[in-house]
């Protein structure tokens, strides 16, 4: 399992481990009922404390992403495919939220902020 952490960019380190392994989970690399790494040994290979690790299983847990089998380990849960679409819609709408309201501060016209959007979309 592939996770990149950055330090920079003020988002906390178990929500970048959330919103990837969500990602992930989404995008079918992560197919159900297989194994993640344990909270230690991801903790290790991240080079982050055990404690932030442990935060983000149990949100994604609690999300319903994973399930924890005492004495066996986490595990990629069977998943609605609507159910990771709309947690994936939720934090688009969240960062397009946050980009119209910075938009708003600069008193960017709707237009200019829809065409940014646009050539976003066109990069790729």
């Amino acid at each position: 399992m592939d996770i990149i952490i950055s330090n920079t960019g003020g988002q906390p380190i178990y929500e970048q481990i959330c919103r990837q392994v969500k990602g992930a989970i989404a995008a079918g690399k992560l197919k159900p009922g297989e194994p993640l790494p344990s909270i230690r040994a991801l903790a290790r290979d991240l080079r982050i404390s055990v404690i932030t690790t442990k935060r983000a299983y149990e949100e994604l847990e609690r999300d319903g992403f994973i399930c924890t089998q005492a004495g066996k380990g986490s595990f990629v849960a069977a998943q609605d495919a609507e159910l990771a679409r709309e947690s994936n819609l939720r934090e688009i709408e969240e960062h397009l939220q946050a980009a119209v309201e910075l938009g708003r501060q600069i008193e960017l016209p709707a237009e200019e902020l829809q065409h940014i959007l646009q050539v976003l979309i066109e990069e790729e």
